[in-house]
């Protein structure tokens, strides 16, 4: 089924699991598709249920295209899920969906097999860190680029999020970023929530490339609505 919806005029519906990252995809939107009118949807138990259960359960998929339903039903052109702990559940719901849906990691992926072979994924969420994992190396077995992946869980910098020590948080991420980065072509940042802590050190890991999800896939989704 192919869809073509020029880069003019669409309407885009932006579904987030964390309220406070909903500015920062605000800006991303508005810079990448100036044109197009846009609401966000908010559901912050999809991502804490996962947590909970240290998995996506079929029920939460099933909430979750719910949502991605009721965003067409509201009128929108194209859906983006800015969650990478809900990829599974967006892959599987892409196939019935009348309008483009994307996961906010896609153009991630596609970025980094294109400058790997070895690419290091970084997650603060073990839920986030075998998603994007998966879908990097799905990514490269489509492209036929060779691929060795290296996943990094930063224990405890969520858990430091969620009581609020943003500080803490950046810290124990950009430590592991700088610990990771010899051993890797190309880091994969695999929460959005985590871009920032890559401004402490970004001069300390050399030219190796750092991909974050919301402008590689503000990028790619540009890219495939055009």
């Amino acid at each position: 089924m192919t869809h073509s919806h020029s880069a003019t005029g669409g309407t885009l519906a932006m579904i987030h699991t964390v309220a406070g990252l909903i500015p920062e995809f605000e800006a991303l939107a508005s810079t990448y598709f100036p044109d197009w009118q846009r609401f966000n949807m908010l559901d912050e138990s999809l991502l804490r249920l996962t947590i909970r259960d240290d998995d996506l359960s079929p029920q939460t998929m099933r909430r979750m295209t719910g949502l991605v339903w009721s965003a067409v039903d509201a009128g929108a052109t194209a859906v983006v899920v800015t969650c990478s702990s809900l990829g599974p559940a967006v892959d599987a719901a892409q196939a019935l969906c009348p309008v483009p849906l994307l996961r906010i990691d896609q153009g991630m992926a596609q970025e980094a097999v294109a400058a790997g072979p070895r690419i290091g994924v970084l997650a603060t969420l073990r839920t986030t860190l075998a998603p994007t994992s998966d879908l990097i190396a799905r990514t490269a077995t489509q492209t036929g680029d060779p691929c060795d992946i290296t996943p990094a869980l930063v224990d405890g910098a969520f858990g430091c999020l969620g009581r609020g020590d943003v500080a803490s948080h950046d810290r124990l991420v950009a430590e592991a970023l700088l610990a990771l980065a010899p051993q890797v072509d190309v880091i994969v940042l695999a929460q959005a929530s985590m871009a920032r802590a890559l401004d402490r050190v970004k001069d300390r890991i050399g030219p190796r490339l750092v991909l974050t999800s919301p402008d590689s896939g503000f990028r790619y989704l540009q890219a495939k609505l055009a």
